[in-house]
């Protein structure tokens, strides 16, 4: 459902979890994207790398973790959107830092996580979902 005080960008966000649309995940996305990752401990650059993230975790996130966001905060070109989930009993609570462009096209996605043990249940799968590094 569209949220008329929600920015477009952060409309298609929403439509991209709630339908795994990835096409729409790749025209969301900017060529000089940068991916900030709560395990990784420099930035991920570039448009293919940023997909690759943000693919792994919608497929760790999908099916009946629960994921949905529960708080979203807007300025004029970010948005901060806090998510709560449960991997195997595991209770995960996080926040999407979401910057973009001019174009309307996402340059920037930064995840914070916690508690440790949602971090920790959280690397291994995405781990799993990336393959070898």
């Amino acid at each position: 459902m569209t949220n008329p005080d929600r920015p477009a960008v952060v409309d298609r966000w929403h439509r991209v979890i709630e339908t795994n649309d990835l096409e729409a995940l790749d025209a969301l996305v900017a060529d000089d994207a940068v991916f900030l990752s709560p395990a990784v401990f420099t930035p991920q650059e570039g448009k293919a790398v940023t997909l690759a993230y943000l693919r792994a975790a919608l497929a760790v996130f999908g099916g009946d973790t629960g994921f949905h966001y529960v708080g979203e905060w807007y300025a004029p070109n970010s948005a901060v959107l806090e998510f709560v989930a449960e991997l195997d009993g595991i209770h995960v609570n996080g926040v999407d830092l979401i910057e973009w462009d001019e174009h309307d096209r996402i340059t920037r996605f930064k995840v914070m996580v916690r508690p440790l043990k949602g971090l920790q249940a959280l690397i291994p799968r995405m781990a799993a979902q990336l393959g070898p590094a």
